[in-house]
């Protein structure tokens, strides 16, 4: 039976049946030191009679045990020390003895391993072992199997990105011919990066700059912390799948900025390398500084050494078509200002129409007319109601004094024939002025910028509210309002 003692140490127990007097309860424990000496507690008094035969192993069956235990006890560690008897065999095998001040563990560096070593083993050497801990069976020693070899203190960030870097190489991940060719016109970019930090926005700068045209989708994770390599590597599968939700791109870049090895490290990690070799779609990787490199880096189809760099790689081919489009648009612009000339006459005189250079005198005046057409109309309305309040004023006063009948039916014959006339005649007038009145509001409608900016014109004012009727009024950088119909804009003079 094995267990760990509270020093840490691991202690070995045997089942066997008791040897021990019948008073005694339980038989002794044994330990095994760092060195596999064994030492039991208490001494045993085995009697001449009445007991049982004990489990008796053989070496080699104990020998396993041990080994067993080691290497499932101790697994993988991390040892330090200084190298000594260094021997080195035909077969590129090494074996020394690692030693510090009070103890010293055998270990051999197989050749497989040490092919990928950049540390030089020599006697002196003060180094950082990474290996597993085993028992060669013939000597019935414990020993070290060394994997990875360093300098002490270059630290264990950097073992673990030389040590993924050397078994991703040996797979052939790092080789060119499995390397894809980035599309020549990308439409489509999927970015993989922090919507917040500094790299993003460099990358969109320098993209749009050099490209307007080229479209960008961005799969935001973490770029640094425990997790963010998990959220990298899956934004990489998602954007390579281009499900429905985020369609398809042509090319993924996989970005952030500058830092340490702890910084950068998310993008050392196995996982994002994985990603990045089962993407169907290319990737460009652009972590860090030009003196960074990073895993993905190696795996990448195209590394760039800043994030602005790869979109400067992304837009390159779109920048010389965008030249060339724009060579032919300014083609198109000298034969449509050329056109423009033939009308500049017609432009120049409706721009200096009374209408365009004082339309709100021009509507005020209109208003005034109204009011004096109104004026006039109100007048003629009453002189009318008084001479007919008057003149049937007089003939009552005549009938009054008449006292005969048919003076009375004559003069109230009259009446009413002037009662029609007079209904008559105001009808006609009022339809006359009401005509009238219909032609000075049409007139004056006509007139309103409002009927001229619904017909597609429009007023540009400077910020003083004063009509501009030339670009000299302008400056550069100055601020203009235009009104349309039913709005109005404000923009900034660049050119």
């Amino acid at each position: 039976m094995v267990r760990r003692s509270k020093e840490g140490e691991l202690q070995l127990g045997f089942d066997m049946a008791p040897v021990l007097p019948r008073k005694a309860e339980a038989p002794p424990a044994c330990e095994i030191s760092e060195n596999l000496k064994i030492t039991c507690a208490g001494e045993s008094q085995f009697p001449t009679t009445s007991f049982q035969a004990p489990t008796i192993l053989s070496v080699v069956q104990l020998t396993r045990r041990i080994s067993g235990l080691l290497e499932e006890g101790m697994g993988w560690v991390w040892v330090e020390g200084e190298i000594s008897n260094l021997r080195r065999q035909s077969s590129g095998h090494s074996y020394f003895t690692l030693k510090d001040e009070e103890s010293q563990l055998s270990c051999v560096l197989f050749a497989r391993a040490a092919s990928g070593q950049k540390t030089e083993l020599r006697d002196g050497l003060q180094v950082e072992l990474h290996g597993q801990i085993s028992v060669y069976q013939p000597r019935g020693q414990y020993q070290l199997v060394v994997r990875l070899v360093q300098s002490k203190g270059k630290g264990q960030l950097q073992a673990r990105f030389e040590e993924l870097k050397r078994r991703l190489a040996a797979e052939g991940l790092f080789d060119q011919g499995r390397k894809r060719s980035l599309p020549r016109f990308p439409r489509r970019i999927g970015v993989v990066t922090s919507p917040s930090g500094a790299a993003i926005h460099d990358f969109l700068r320098v993209l749009h700059r050099r490209h307007p045209g080229l479209r960008v989708v961005i799969n935001p994770v973490r770029v640094q912390g425990k997790g963010a390599a998990a959220e990298i590597a899956a934004a990489i599968t998602e954007l390579a799948a281009g499900d429905q939700a985020i369609g398809p791109v042509d090319v993924i870049v996989v970005t952030r900025g500058g830092g340490s090895l702890e910084d950068l490290w998310e993008f050392n990690e196995e996982s994002v390398a994985r990603a990045i070799v089962a993407s169907t779609v290319p990737v460009v990787s652009a972590v860090g500084h030009e003196i960074d490199f990073s895993i993905t880096d190696f795996v990448a189809d195209l590394r760039a050494p800043t994030p602005s760099a790869a979109a400067e790689l992304l837009a390159a081919e779109g920048a010389e078509l965008l030249a060339r489009c724009l060579s032919l648009v300014a083609g198109i612009g000298r034969e449509a200002l050329a056109r423009a000339g033939l009308h500049r006459a017609v432009k120049q005189r409706l721009a200096s129409a009374a209408l365009f250079r004082e339309p709100l005198r021009r509507v005020e005046e209109a208003r005034q007319t109204g009011d004096r057409i109104e004026e006039l109309l109100t007048g003629t309305l009453e002189r009318w109601m008084e001479r007919i309040s008057s003149t049937m004023a007089r003939c009552t006063a005549q009938i009054a004094s008449a006292h005969p009948g048919h003076r009375l039916l004559h003069a109230t014959q009259k009446i009413s024939t002037l009662g029609e006339q007079l209904g008559t005649l105001t009808a006609h007038r009022l339809e006359r002025d009401r005509g009238r009145m219909n032609l000075v509001s049409t007139a004056l409608s006509a007139l309103s910028p409002q009927a001229t900016l619904a017909r597609g014109f429009s007023i540009t004012r400077d910020a003083e509210g004063k009509v501009i009727t030339s670009a000299s009024q302008v400056k550069h950088g100055g601020r203009i309002r235009t009104q349309f119909a039913g709005d109005e804009i404000v923009s900034v003079v660049e050119e």
